[in-house]
């Protein structure tokens, strides 16, 4: 398992959709057990943010105009559905896994596909489909830092979290799935994940790990 085992101390920590319109009780796309994992993202994040390891965000933004949407929800927005707009606070991180430091989103920017601080070695980027790797610069970002570990948490493992894997996967980058941190898993897709050489760990393996 040599070149599939994490190397921590080059290692980024990525969670996923992780926004107000996507978790929040009641929310207009909230995806069930994505608020009952944050207190483990929480945990999780500030122990990188204690040792100074990266972390990228990475989020959806639906224009109202169904222009940037996937074709399985583009109907949805062009028929007035709000999720994820630009420019509104449904669109931002909840507020359990931001920075001291964060900042309102840059939507321009980041639709423009430039990465956006949010913290000492802490970025936000925007992908406009599943997967994180999709028509963005994740990973010459990633390589020009010398990060070869991708260590996932965040929204609705389905779809974009598990997309963004297969994605590291075939990148050749070293892939950890946080089942704990993670919404909507299933035994069935650890195994798929453990298959491909993902390390599948707990929320408290990741500390034990980067002490």
């Amino acid at each position: 398992m040599s070149y599939t085992s994490p190397n921590w101390n080059t290692s980024v920590l990525i969670t996923i959709d992780t926004q107000n319109d996507f978790t929040l009780p009641n929310a207009p796309a909230e995806i069930i057990g994505t608020s009952d994992v944050l207190p483990n993202m929480k945990s999780v994040l500030e122990a990188y943010r204690t040792k100074g390891l990266p972390i990228i965000h990475v989020i959806r933004l639906y224009k109202e105009d169904g222009s940037n949407v996937d074709l399985c929800r583009r109907e949805v927005i062009e028929n007035g559905a709000k999720i994820a707009a630009p420019y509104t606070d449904g669109a931002e991180l909840v507020s359990d896994i931001r920075s001291s430091s964060y900042s309102s989103l840059d939507t321009d920017k980041l639709l423009n596909g430039e990465f956006q601080s949010a913290g000492e070695n802490e970025w936000v980027m925007y992908k406009p489909r599943w997967g994180a790797f999709y028509q963005t610069d994740l990973e010459q970002f990633l390589r020009g830092r010398r990060i070869d570990t991708l260590v996932f948490t965040g929204c609705n493992f389905p779809n974009c979290p598990r997309t963004s894997m297969y994605e590291a996967s075939e990148r050749d980058f070293r892939v950890v799935m946080v089942a704990d941190t993670m919404s909507q898993v299933y035994d069935k897709g650890i195994q798929e994940m453990s298959n491909i050489g993902v390390h599948v760990c707990g929320w408290d393996d990741v500390l034990d790990a980067i002490k």
